[in-house]
């Protein structure tokens, strides 16, 4: 049964690693221009929206413009927040194993 302790403490410490990376990424600014400065967004680590920014002269564009860069701008800083993610994660589990298998 030595061996049921040993995982149950591992198991432990990597709860405690997933809980304190998913926190920091809470705090973690992904930040992204686009159109040349036209659209900055700012979103955390969770996908989560924090902060747009658009050029006055920007919104002068033509309305499919200005939706083609919010869009794109968008859809950069969440497959950004993603990678980001899943790379936390990766290192908040890396090691532990169970009978055999990584994790």
């Amino acid at each position: 049964m030595a061996g049921v302790g040993k995982l149950l403490k591992q198991a432990q410490k990597m709860q405690k690693k997933i809980e304190e990376a998913t926190q920091a990424l809470f705090d973690e600014k992904i930040e992204v221009s686009y159109g040349g400065g036209a659209v900055k967004l700012v979103m955390n680590g969770h996908s989560e929206l924090k902060s747009l920014e658009l050029d006055p002269e920007f919104l002068k564009e033509d309305k499919a413009a200005v939706e083609t860069a919010l869009l794109a701008a968008f859809t950069e800083a969440t497959e950004k927040a993603k990678a980001l993610n899943k790379e936390r994660m990766q290192a908040a589990t890396a090691g532990f194993t169970l009978g055999g298998m990584g994790m």
